[in-house]
């Protein structure tokens, strides 16, 4: 997982995100945590693989991480967005429609099992109003979502930001969230 891969920052106070990486809380779905949380979401949804699949968390901070994880568990949060340049930098594939994930919260616990629905990759000027309000951060506006991703991406990407810069936007579902630990 790249800096930027499902990484997402906090602004202004309130959870925003800016793309998606592991951020020093994400962690391998193979611990005990991510083996037990596997398995009860495989009992939940028989139709999931065997192996589990990659786990992250949102942010560059655990604080971020259990923010915009609130937000996914309230169901404000459907989308996020990525440098698609962290993701070519690191030899990473970008995400594509039914990839399944494990979301971990701040102390890197497994929380909610989501699949890709969607994805787009566009200029950053170019990400929509519409993509903006399914991040579901600060006031969900394209604005504000400019704003705290440039910032963010400004400070974690592994190219910095750039106003033509490619965005991987990504648009999931919630397919299984864990049992309160």
């Amino acid at each position: 997982m790249t800096a930027s891969d499902r990484t997402e920052s906090a602004g202004s106070g309130s959870a925003s995100d800016a793309s998606t990486a592991s951020a020093g809380s994400a962690g391998s779905a193979a611990s005990v945590d991510g083996a037990d949380f596997w398995a009860e979401a495989r009992a939940e949804h028989p139709a999931l693989p065997v192996e589990p699949p990659e786990a992250w968390a949102f942010g560059a901070t655990p604080e971020q991480a259990d923010d915009l994880l609130a937000l996914v568990l309230d169901g404000t949060k459907t989308a996020t967005a990525s440098a698609a340049g962290d993701y070519e930098s690191e030899g990473e594939p970008f995400p594509a429609v039914g990839d399944l994930s494990i979301v971990l919260d701040g102390a890197g616990v497994s929380r909610a099992v989501l699949e890709v629905s969607a994805i787009e990759i566009v200029p950053f000027g170019d990400v929509t109003a519409e993509h903006a309000l399914a991040e579901g951060e600060d006031d969900r506006t394209l604005a504000s979502w400019r704003r705290i991703h440039q910032q963010f991406w400004a400070d974690h990407s592994v190219h910095g930001f750039a106003p033509h810069m490619p965005v991987v936007c990504e648009r999931f579902r919630v397919l299984h969230v864990g049992s309160p630990r």
